[in-house]
């Protein structure tokens, strides 16, 4: 797959608002490298931002949804506290540089805020670190892979659930430049495209590196979007609970994008990838109705 994939519009008889665009691959192929990476970003993100225009449940906007995440994580901190104390030490004791990570992200109707992290990853002074992490192009900590494995790194954002910069269940909040629209609602520390993508990392890994970038602009970002789309259009307090419990017991759904890659899911339970395979190959007929509504399946 030619890093120069792009969505057809949205204006395509093949596309319709249950559906992804289709991804003209062939045409993508035969298009000379002329073609510009903004140009591609730019047709990504407006073929994406129709698919944006959501609707949000009651639920989802409610006060009741921003008194449950606040007593919920009231209630989990006399539990969750002796877990910081311990993970923050390991950090700190087991490589150099703070023990957390703080970085930009989009958030609700395009406000940036911190997201907090216990840092995984070496830390380096020029921040010279991929944007796009898969289990193989970082350099992690010692602790970094147990702690990405069992998501213990995303435990300082219930500080920023009760600042109100996230949810318990939403979205997973996008880097700037990653995010496509406008959020409608709070992001989520988990959520629906979070249950799929939970081993997000192990599948990037799969792909040669100079398809990675396009792959996931073009492929993963969308089929996140309208994963979550779909979800907040029809959440409600039961389907939060549910998605917040699957979270803790780790019970991830990996079916759809194992069929999307055409893998075996004992394939993703490998803890280590024996070589790159090429990028799939994403036909017409595949990719359109979010690729026969097999939905890819980071983390972030």
């Amino acid at each position: 797959m030619s890093a120069n994939v792009v969505i057809a519009s949205t204006g395509s008889k093949n596309s319709s608002p249950g559906n992804f665009p289709i991804v003209d691959l062939q045409r993508s192929a035969q298009t000379p490298q002329k073609a510009s990476s903004s140009g591609k970003s730019e047709a990504v993100v407006r073929s994406s931002l129709s698919l944006v225009e959501e609707r949000v449940s009651a639920w989802s906007r409610s006060g009741l949804k921003r008194v449950f995440d606040v007593v919920c994580v009231l209630l989990a901190l006399p539990l969750l506290i002796p877990i910081f104390i311990v993970v923050g030490l390991a950090v700190r004791f087991t490589s150099k540089g703070p023990v957390l990570f703080l970085q930009k992200r989009t958030g609700l109707h395009r406000r940036n805020f911190t997201i907090l992290k216990f840092r995984t990853m070496e830390h380096l002074e020029n921040g010279a670190h991929s944007k796009v992490t898969t289990a193989g192009n970082q350099r992690f900590t010692p602790v970094g892979p147990f702690l990405r494995r069992w998501k213990l790194d995303e435990l300082p954002q219930i500080l920023n659930v009760l600042i109100g910069d996230m949810s318990l269940v939403g979205p997973r909040p996008k880097l700037p430049e990653h995010q496509l629209g406008e959020l409608k609602c709070r992001p989520g520390i988990t959520g629906a495209a979070t249950i799929a993508f939970a081993r997000e990392e192990q599948i990037l890994a799969r792909l040669p590196d100079h398809h990675l970038d396009g792959y996931y602009h073009s492929i993963i970002l969308p089929a996140k979007l309208r994963l979550d789309r779909e979800y907040m259009a029809q959440a409600t307090f039961l389907t939060d609970l549910k998605l917040i419990v699957d979270t803790i017991v780790r019970r991830w759904d990996c079916s759809e994008v194992c069929k999307l890659l055409d893998i075996q899911p004992a394939e993703m339970q490998s803890k280590t990838l024996k070589s790159k395979t090429p990028a799939p190959v994403m036909t017409a007929s595949c990719i359109s109705g979010t690729i026969c509504d097999e939905s890819l399946a980071p983390g972030d």
